[in-house]
């Protein structure tokens, strides 16, 4: 594996993936670490390394080029979830599971905290890092968005929202923020003038039924992906809102919060299922390229692909690295 992905360098900058490639992936290495469902991962912004956290109070982090597992942080008071490189590979923010629900600043090479960031008071939803500086942002069943800054442990802004599961995430630009309120709308902020107000809001009626999971920004800023807890992904124009695709077919039978992702060109569209399997889409037209089996034993809930080298990630309670058996040149 290590050869496959050190050949995969020579497309360093991803530019475009074909759907004979994405086809084409398959599974070159498994990791059984974990003992309960891995609940979040991330991968560094060179793409050397990918994070993982799970219901079994374990951080891992994994070589991407070498594809072996590097290291093993236990984090059994605080439980971990939504875990994120920082702009350094060396710290980490995640949310808590236990005691409380402060987020926590963790050096990665000695395990030690950094800092907290106390507010919260219920689950945090989602957790989200500012690609151009350090601001990051989370959402929480408090009905609040934080805007926050790593070098200081009192939020730095808040935004009370009528929802009680606000979803957020960083255009790539790092300029804007997008909320998801409700599971039927979505609000657009100026990072320097959030506390003004949305700059723009849009209605995005869902499936009765249906709550909204996860919100990202396509990696070109002209999409905002959707994931639920059905069996419905939505693609949303980020500029003037109207859905541009709903992706059906995926099983979801018990109500999992399976995460969504673009490939780094924003070509296609990656989702887990509750069958172990990975479905990709064209993101522009809609339709299904492939269902990909990759032999996990459970759900897929979290998935995604390495923003610089043609690999992906995908994870129930194993880990499992995906590379394409076609030549990405």
């Amino acid at each position: 594996m290590a050869a496959s992905l050190a050949h995969s360098r020579s497309s360093r900058t991803i530019t475009k993936c074909s759907e004979n490639l994405v086809r084409s992936y398959r599974v070159a290495k498994v990791f059984r670490e974990n003992t309960d469902k891995i609940n979040s991962l991330d991968y560094s912004s060179d793409g050397s390394l990918l994070i993982s956290c799970s219901d079994d109070d374990q951080i891992i982090i994994y070589d991407c080029e070498q594809g072996t597992s590097k290291n093993t942080i236990n984090s059994k008071k605080y439980g971990v979830d939504l875990i994120k490189f920082t702009h350094s590979k060396t710290t980490a923010i995640h949310a808590s599971t236990k005691v409380d629900a402060t987020l926590r600043y963790l050096s990665l090479h000695d395990n030690k905290y950094v800092r907290y960031f106390p507010g919260h008071v219920r689950k945090v939803s989602s957790l989200n890092l500012s690609p151009v500086d350090d601001s990051f942002i989370s959402g929480s069943y408090d009905k609040t968005v934080r805007v926050w800054d790593l070098r200081q442990p009192n939020n730095v802004g808040m935004i009370q929202l009528s929802g009680n599961k606000p979803i957020a995430a960083y255009d790539p630009e790092g300029l804007a923020f997008a909320i998801g309120v409700n599971s039927d709308s979505i609000k657009l902020y100026d990072v320097r003038s959030y506390d003004k107000g949305p700059f723009a809001s849009f209605k995005c009626p869902g499936e009765r039924g249906c709550e909204w999971t996860g919100l990202k920004f396509s990696p070109d800023g002209k999409l905002i992906l959707v994931s639920t807890n059905g069996s419905i992904i939505r693609l949303f124009d980020a500029f003037n809102g109207n859905c541009v695709q709903s992706l059906s077919g995926v099983l979801n039978n018990n109500a999992s919060p399976l995460e969504a992702t673009f490939t780094p060109d924003s070509q296609f569209v990656a989702s887990g299922s509750t069958d172990g399997q990975v479905h990709i889409w064209n993101a522009e037209r809609g339709y299904k390229v492939c269902v990909l089996d990759g032999d996990h034993p459970s759900a897929v809930q979290s998935l995604q692909f390495n923003p610089k080298y043609h690999m992906l990630a995908s994870a129930c309670s194993n880990m499992a690295f995906w590379i394409p058996t076609l030549s990405a040149d």
